[in-house]
């Protein structure tokens, strides 16, 4: 069997099996294996299994590869309070990524918006604010009336925004959760578990634009109608960035209900982990435990980048395609996670496809790039072609054949 903690992830979309889920009440190290990534792993004991997290549940994961080193009732459905935007940030960037949207776009802010309660940035009906101006004011001050704003913009109404939040959940794999609102204000039926809330940042911190918003601990804006703005100080609800060295977001959220949530990002080395608590009596309690797990995990494991997102691997020809050659580049970053000491043991072996079928797409699987750990193979990465390559033509192909001889 593998030794814990070698796994590889090149794109993430997997979800643990009904075979993996824990008991209640029982802190454990466990894995998560990816679809598309054909790994084997032992879940072993390990300290961490002593760090008995003051909190209803928890979760450590590794952010590039997926892999989960910690968790404590990780499937337990819980209410997330502003935890929630993750998922609302989340859709907002991936419509920016798809062009619907962009983030200089004007919002014109709704009376359904501006009455919400809780945080908010006091905005009042038909002010205009840019997309990004609210993405921050939702990233760093949890503004409910931000959240609303975003939705209808995006998606026409909170509610019909909300479906996608449900339908993109399911996509992530996340088997805990259903949305009702998109900013955690306390209703019947929310409810989401650490595990899926780690999932769903995963995929957010994929989005390098939002960095800035989180790792910003104070800024200002204008709100209000023509004639009416006023400076509106943000600062970051997130104690963590000035507390943790590394720290990078993400969320933090709070009801009566929901008690005192975080989902946490640090990076040292070039490692991120995402930590995760649900439930803690208080905000500093929330602090000192999302700190306990993370400084557990840098200090227990690293990452090993084999390859960057689109790094070209190996050039390639092919007699009748026109061009005559490319590039087989890998479809997402290469990442295998490992415990320390372990690093120098990782290496990969490429494999191409033979007799490929023209045309070819760019993006079309042209082959892979298998990672071993020692001799123990841990994962694979797809290899796509970097542009599209057609049918050469007849006499450019008897060309070549020619030249070939000589």
């Amino acid at each position: 069997m593998l030794a814990f903690g070698a796994l590889l992830l090149c794109g993430f979309c997997g979800s643990i099996g009904a075979s993996q889920l824990i008991k209640a009440q029982q802190p454990v190290v466990l894995e998560t294996v990816s679809d598309g990534l054909s790994t084997s792993a032992a879940a072993t004991p390990s300290p961490a299994a002593n760090l008995d997290i003051q909190a209803k549940a928890a979760v450590l994961m590794d952010a590039d590869t997926g892999t989960v080193i910690y968790q404590q009732d990780g499937h337990k459905e819980l209410p997330p309070a502003s935890v929630t935007k993750i998922m609302t940030m989340l859709l907002a960037m991936e419509a920016e990524d798809s062009g619907k949207v962009k983030l200089t776009d004007q919002v014109t802010i709704s009376e359904r918006a501006a009455s919400m309660g809780g945080s908010q940035m006091y905005m009042e009906p038909g002010e205009v604010h840019t997309l990004e101006e609210l993405m921050q004011g939702i990233a760093m001050v949890s503004a409910n009336d931000a959240c609303v704003a975003v939705s209808e913009y995006i998606a026409g109404s909170e509610e019909v925004f909300v479906e996608k939040m449900n339908q993109r959940a399911e996509k992530l794999g996340m088997r805990d959760t259903h949305f009702v609102n998109t900013n955690g204000l306390p209703v019947a039926d929310h409810y989401t578990s650490a595990y899926d809330i780690a999932l769903m940042s995963k995929a957010l911190l994929q989005h390098e634009e939002t960095k800035p918003w989180f790792t910003t601990w104070q800024a200002t804006i204008k709100v209000g109608l023509p004639g009416k703005e006023k400076e509106f100080g943000l600062t970051n609800t997130n104690k963590l960035l000035k507390q943790f060295p590394g720290a990078c977001g993400i969320k933090t959220g709070f009801t009566q209900e929901a008690g005192y949530c975080l989902s946490a990002a640090a990076e040292r080395d070039g490692t991120t982990l995402i930590a995760v608590v649900l439930g803690a009596e208080t905000s500093k309690s929330r602090t000192a435990e999302i700190s306990k797990l993370l400084n557990y995990g840098f200090a227990s494991y690293a990452s090993v980048t084999l390859a960057e997102k689109g790094e070209k691997i190996k050039e390639v020809q092919i007699d009748k395609g026109d061009p005559y050659r490319f590039y087989a580049v890998t479809a997402e970053k290469a990442t295998a996670f490992v415990k320390k000491g372990e690093e120098k043991s990782v290496k990969k072996k490429i494999i191409l496809e033979k007799n490929l079928k023209l045309p070819l797409k760019k993006g079309g699987k042209v082959g892979r790039m298998d990672i071993y750990s020692g001799k123990e193979k841990i994962g694979t990465c797809i290899l796509v072609s970097d542009r599209a390559i057609g049918k050469a033509d007849f006499f450019t192909y008897y060309i070549r054949k020619i030249k070939n001889l000589f």
